[in-house]
């Protein structure tokens, strides 16, 4: 009996130092909302010149 819940308790304790190495993970990466529209935009902006580039070589 002692053995199971010895076990039990560290696989909570792995569990629970996952989910918070995730969620300081996924923390640091979302920023804030202001923060993905703004990576958002400059993607699309960087998309836009790559095919402005493509479409000017073709010319």
């Amino acid at each position: 009996m002692y053995n199971r819940t010895v076990k039990a308790a560290k696989w909570v304790g792995i569990g629970l130092a996952a989910g918070m190495a995730t969620y300081y993970v996924g923390n640091k990466i979302a920023c804030n909302k202001k923060c993905i529209k703004r990576k958002a935009d400059k993607a699309i902006h960087a998309m836009g010149e790559i095919i402005d580039g493509v479409q000017y070589m073709f010319k």
